[in-house]
């Protein structure tokens, strides 16, 4: 029975694969209109990374204002997409890395610090945009950070469980390349009788 685990050869294709729904995850954060919504009815306020919205209680249009007027606001966004960016780089290079047949270790754990670089920036702009947003856009009712910023949230964990095993995953380079012989172990006659 052969165990498969990211020390793996036949598995290489997990941590990329793992880059890839980070990258979907920031894809419907970055485009996503649930950064902040109301909570309850009536839901007269809702927003994204790029702008918030509000309406009265019996209007059905939403009247929107650009985030980006503000400069906490083009940090936030800024940073989140900086990280993003870095994260799609991240992923081109793992692809290309576990592409080809002698894996070079060394570039592994670079493309580790990398995604460290970026869960770096997207806590930034997660942490600057609920922050300065309760500070300066006045809010009405009951109000609650909503599914896109979860799926930023969501983004960065996934980046920085990638960004641990991608810098830990050189320590296995043997078991990953198959240098490894394998080991048998027997027991002794006396334990195992139909051995004889």
């Amino acid at each position: 029975m052969v165990v498969c685990s990211l020390a793996c050869w036949r598995c290489r294709w997990l941590l990329p694969l793992l880059l890839g729904l980070a990258i979907i995850m920031g894809i419907i954060a970055l485009a996503g209109r649930g950064w902040l919504e109301s909570e309850s009815a009536p839901y007269v306020h809702q927003a994204s990374l790029w702008e918030s919205c509000t309406r009265g209680e019996q209007d059905l249009n939403w009247n929107c204002e650009s985030l980006m007027d503000y400069g906490w606001g083009r940090a936030a966004a800024a940073t989140y997409l900086v990280g993003f960016v870095i994260l799609v780089i991240c992923f081109a290079l793992a692809v290309i890395a576990f592409s080809v047949e002698i894996l070079r270790f060394n570039f592994v754990r670079g493309i580790g610090g990398l995604l460290f670089v970026v869960a770096a920036f997207q806590i930034i702009g997660l942490v600057i945009y609920p922050v300065k947003f309760a500070e300066e856009i006045p809010l009405t009712g009951d109000n609650m950070f909503s599914w896109a910023y979860g799926f930023g949230w969501a983004s960065t964990v996934v980046v920085i469980g990638c960004a641990f095993f991608f810098c830990c995953l050189p320590n296995w380079e043997d078991e990953v390349l198959g240098n490894i012989k394998p080991s048998y172990y027997y027991s002794s006659p006396e334990r195992a009788p139909y051995l004889n």
